[in-house]
């Protein structure tokens, strides 16, 4: 095992060219391997110059994203490759536009507000859920990629959005991430993606949802009427000189909702209901749990299912949607014997942290018990939703979302897994494959 002057163990640009082919498949075994070999902090050549530094320390990850995160900034994934799909939002912004971004925006996204939108939550998830067919073998996946769209949609602007417009956002959002996938799988093929024109057919589709949404912002402004969704609250909102924001950063905002709000969402759903399937007194807990709760409103359900929430969270933990976090320092720094020159790429394998065996106590079997007492016991080494001033600022409407999902779809039915196995598909996301389920109506 070679280790360089900072204290890293390598892995050689020979070995990532030699296993390059099954990287693009799926690259979390390879990395599993050296982690497994090398400790659980490496450095991977990917070129004669670049390398990557790839850790699963979850104390490393909880300095570089709290103790020590002025020092971090986000890799260009983020603030260039994603920016020129999706703008400069609050997931791909830094510095000091972020800071103004998230203390405006936030105000939105508190519980007492997120209360306002619970009944549009609940009717885009039942609306989906009517599409369910009992007894024959389903694909969850499409399923609640839909609906975590439509609550997204929902939630943002209420009934301003035609199905016509909805379907093709969604269209746009999806073939643009797929599209940053592939630059990201393929850095060898840019050259080609730009030169046969693929990469501005993409942007040419971005463009178009923008002057989607710029419609349904206007049409918004015109009206006189108040719905007291997300859209109403982002045009309300004040910077702390009196004004709003313009047209374009809003609708940098929106898409970044619609890529953020969406996938990781119906992603852990999808894990989450196989989980369940695969586990049928997590179901029949659930189920009792919801039927202690009929008599609540909607925000009261969400705040008295600690069951439902415990199998959301230990779902996220062997699944996690937002599977690796990326951050680059601008100074030098040390973190116990390792240093880290200015510019270093760390990308923190999230996957690895919440399966790590001296993290947690039989990491691969599904506990949901583990979390009785709740996701902050294990702060410093479970991270669904990222952690420190960055942390996700959707985290509970997630939540929220989630659990009233979950409780909906097994009350209404039974699930049954189709294979022995969860399989997985790794891409920006940590994306379900071939989720299939067989689900028996419920005889309440």
């Amino acid at each position: 095992m070679t280790k360089t002057k900072d204290n890293i163990p390598e892995v050689s640009l020979l070995r990532f060219l030699k296993h390059s082919t099954n990287i693009v498949k799926n690259p979390l075994p390879f990395h599993h391997q050296n982690f497994e070999t090398r400790g659980n902090t490496f450095r991977l050549n990917i070129g004669f110059v670049n390398s990557v530094i790839f850790s699963r320390d979850a104390g490393l990850l909880e300095y570089v994203l709290q103790k020590n995160q002025r020092n971090y900034t986000k890799t260009e994934i983020q603030t260039k490759d994603l920016t020129k799909y999706v703008g400069h939002g609050l997931l791909t912004s830094e510095g000091e536009h972020w800071k103004i971004q998230r203390k405006l925006i936030q105000p939105a996204f508190h519980k007492k507000q997120l209360a306002n939108l619970l009944g549009s939550i609940q009717s885009a998830i039942l609306a989906e859920f009517k599409k369910i067919e009992p007894g024959k073998d389903i694909d969850v996946f499409p399923i609640f990629n839909d609906l975590a769209f439509q609550v997204v949609v929902k939630s943002l602007f209420s009934s301003a959005a035609s199905q016509e417009d909805i379907n093709r956002l969604q269209y746009i959002t999806e073939a643009a991430q797929k599209m940053l996938v592939r630059e990201l799988r393929q850095p060898y093929l840019r050259w080609w993606f730009k030169a046969s024109g693929k990469i501005d057919h993409y942007l040419k589709l971005t463009a178009e949802s923008r002057q989607i949404l710029q419609g349904i912002v206007n049409e918004r402004k015109a009206s006189s009427k108040n719905y007291g969704d997300l859209l109403d609250m982002l045009l309300e909102a004040k910077y702390d000189d009196g004004s709003f924001m313009d047209d374009e950063q809003l609708i940098d905002e929106i898409l970044i909702l619609f890529v953020a709000g969406h996938e990781t969402t119906s992603n852990a759903l999808s894990f989450i209901s196989q989980l369940l399937a695969h586990h049928s007194e997590w179901q029949e807990k659930i189920y009792e749990e919801s039927r202690q709760n009929t008599d609540k409103d909607l925000m009261g359900i969400v705040t008295s299912s600690p069951i439902a929430q415990q199998v959301i969270e230990e779902g996220m933990r062997l699944y996690p949607p937002a599977y690796f976090i990326d951050r680059v320092n601008l100074e030098p720094d040390e973190f116990r014997d390792m240093k880290f020159k200015p510019g270093s790429n760390l990308l923190f394998s999230v996957y690895e942290i919440h399966r790590h065996p001296e993290l947690w106590e039989d990491p691969e079997d599904f506990k949901p018990e583990r979390f009785s007492e709740g996701g902050r016991k294990f702060s410093s080494q479970y991270f669904p939703f990222g952690a420190g001033p960055r942390k996700c600022i959707g985290n509970n409407f997630a939540m929220f979302e989630m659990i009233i999902a979950v409780t909906e779809l097994v009350s209404r039915y039974k699930m049954y897994p189709v294979s022995d196995t969860i399989d997985i598909k790794p891409l920006i996301t940590l994306k379900p494959k071939n989720a299939l389920l067989k689900f028996e109506t419920r005889a309440n």
